[in-house]
């Protein structure tokens, strides 16, 4: 195998970096995995958790391979909690990041078929080993919080060693539980039900982030946030501070005087039901519009995945939907079998085609949801919108970069 030095460079970084934690015992660490919602979970917890320590949370935007090496060097003495993301798409590679840095805490967000693609993962049970690696992992004095909505993240505790705290939906079964929840512009409130409460009494909680998906991660932090002693109103300031990021299910200011519901940074299965059940929930002057990019990396069952979100789509009853690229077809035609009115239904080829189709429907006060797997670059919708000058044709790039400060926006490749 050929060494190079950024290899080399890596592998120091790493050494140095577990060097690192060992002087550094004051450390708490929080692992957080799944399939979707990571980021979030991350977000949310680190919020939540700064409220009485100071905290250290992995960069967003680097991969975890060197995210996590990275975050633990800019770990100092006075830093008590660090929240790291524990990615992972292909196998084994949770192991090395567990040959660095073990948690003592561990959140398993849900579990979807994103990465099972032969060369990646290869199958959703695959995925489900790999990450369930970070729970087994945990000593019997350690914490497992699981996301008691996903079925396959419920299956998981067999031959867990830690305590299982479950959040989520389920009175009977939850730790933490939510119920009465309300989605506006504003943001999400829910009632909060914790087990250990015996007086049953229920808490007023609301959080900046919108949508009914975001409760999950809510839940998550405020159990990791009692689990080390932070104070219940100091948890409810937290969330109530809490917003989405720009491109993550973010309210914007919108094309055309229309308000847009922008969530063009990732899409899977079960972030793209979550934004299109959150255009649903959300009210507006005008119409409502879907516009969505094929997912990626969901391997065999891409086609199955892209079938069912037109159903899904469907029963939705939102007032358009427009699908890009030869997967998309499959999420129309399903859409139409189930009920959709087959004129308010647009398939398009590329962005540019959708574009078009965009200018003769969306209108002022529309509320417009755009999402698409990162490597379709949806955001360029905008700015065409926008009469910006975009010369890339390819349908899927391979830059993780955004296209405003791509070289090739206006030449292509």
């Amino acid at each position: 195998m050929k060494i190079t030095f950024k290899k080399i460079f890596h592998w120091t970084k790493r050494r140095l970096a577990k060097l690192w934690l060992l002087s550094n015992p004051q450390l708490t660490i929080i692992g957080v995995t799944g399939s979707y919602g990571k980021t979030v979970t991350s977000l949310a917890i680190n919020k939540v958790l700064s409220e009485k320590y100071k905290t250290l949370q992995t960069d967003l935007n680097l991969d975890t391979i060197y995210n996590l090496p990275i975050t633990i060097l800019k770990a100092r003495h006075f830093h008590q909690k660090l929240i790291l993301e524990y990615g992972v798409d292909h196998k084994n590679e949770m192991n090395f990041h567990l040959s660095l840095v073990k948690p003592d805490l561990a959140v398993m967000t849900g579990i979807n078929p994103t990465h099972s693609e032969s060369e990646l993962l290869g199958s959703v049970e695959n995925i489900i080993a790999e990450k369930k690696k970070l729970l087994l992992s945990l000593s019997p004095s350690k914490t497992a919080f699981l996301n008691y909505n996903d079925l396959q993240v419920r299956l998981m505790t067999k031959d867990i060693k830690a305590k299982v705290v479950y959040y989520g939906l389920d009175k009977q079964n939850c730790d933490f539980w939510a119920q009465d929840i309300e989605v506006g512009f504003n943001g999400t409130s829910f009632k909060l039900g914790i087990k250990s409460n015996h007086d049953g009494k229920l808490i007023d909680i609301k959080t900046g982030l919108v949508g009914r998906h975001v409760i999950e991660p809510c839940l998550a932090a405020i159990a990791i946030g009692l689990d080390q002693k932070v104070d219940l109103e100091d948890i409810k300031k937290a969330l109530m501070n809490l917003k989405s990021l720009p491109g993550r299910l973010s309210i914007e200011s919108g094309p055309l005087k229309s308000i847009l519901l922008n969530d063009s940074l990732r899409a899977n299965p079960a972030s793209t039901k979550a934004g299109l059940q959150t255009l649903k929930d959300l009210g507006c002057l005008g119409k409502k519009i879907a516009v969505l990019g094929e997912m990626g990396e969901l391997g065999k069952s891409a086609e199955e995945e892209h079938q069912l979100l037109g159903d899904f789509i469907a029963k939705l009853k939102i007032d358009y939907f427009i699908g890009i690229g030869p997967l998309q077809k499959l999420t129309i035609s399903q859409a139409i079998k189930s009920g959709m009115d087959k004129d308010k239904v647009f398939w398009a080829k590329d962005i540019f085609q959708a574009t078009e189709v965009l200018k003769k429907v969306l209108k002022k006060n529309d509320l417009f949801y755009l999402k698409g797997s990162r490597l379709r670059h949806m955001e360029r919708i905008l700015m065409l919108l926008d009469n910006k000058e975009v010369g890339c044709l390819v349908n899927n790039c391979h830059f993780y970069t955004q296209c405003k400060s791509c070289a090739y926006l206006k030449t292509g490749l």
